[in-house]
């Protein structure tokens, strides 16, 4: 595993975001799209709380990811889930009123993971908040999680839709379950931050 996460700290509130020090990389998505089990692929741990309850998450949680040297190398930003609430033209009137100053105007946050549920149709909500990632000039992956439910027939016909419907030339399919696709993302996480990036 190159990294090792730590639990850094919960932010209600834009006083409380951890110092900017080293590149962020944001996980957003609907509240049932798999955001915990995706983190938790990722760094090999049980970072995130996996909840059969979704919308759970409130509050930011940042993860600190440290290197070899036990140094901070990035941080993940596990953002509340916007499923359950309508977004509106701000972006969600669901979400906190943080939410919207973390992303548009965060000078470390260098990639916005999106999460997109492989198995249904592109969501509306989805479309406006990468929509939105593109108004405010944020660099973005969209994720389509879930993919080993999917047969190959139906992954191709499925990304292929949402490609189509998100208005996107690359999507990343992903399983945490098989972790196909997390060396795939994990490229993309890497070069964040970095001057090429």
């Amino acid at each position: 595993m190159r990294y090792s996460a730590q639990f850094l700290l919960s932010a209600l509130a834009p006083a409380q975001f951890p110092a900017p020090t080293v590149p962020e990389i944001a996980f957003l998505g609907r509240s049932n799209v798999g955001k915990s089990s995706l983190l938790n692929a990722l760094v090999g741990d049980k970072a995130a709380k996996v909840s059969s309850t979704p919308g759970r998450t409130r509050a930011i949680n940042f993860f600190a990811l440290l290197g070899p040297d036990q140094k901070q190398k990035k941080i993940f930003a596990d953002l509340p889930g916007y499923g359950y609430a309508k977004i509106s033209k701000s972006i969600s009137a669901g979400w906190p009123a943080f939410i919207e100053p973390y992303i548009a105007t965060r000078t470390t946050l260098d990639l916005c993971i999106c999460l997109v549920d492989s198995n249904i149709p592109p969501q509306p909500n989805d479309r406006v908040l990468i929509d939105w990632l593109r108004a405010v000039g944020r660099n973005f992956a969209v994720v389509a999680t879930k993919v080993d439910r999917l047969s190959g027939n139906e992954r191709t016909r499925n990304l292929q839709a949402i490609k189509a419907g998100l208005a996107l030339d690359e999507i990343l399919p992903v399983s945490a379950k098989t972790q196909h696709g997390i060396k795939d993302l994990w490229q993309r996480i890497d070069a964040a931050g970095t001057p090429d990036a």
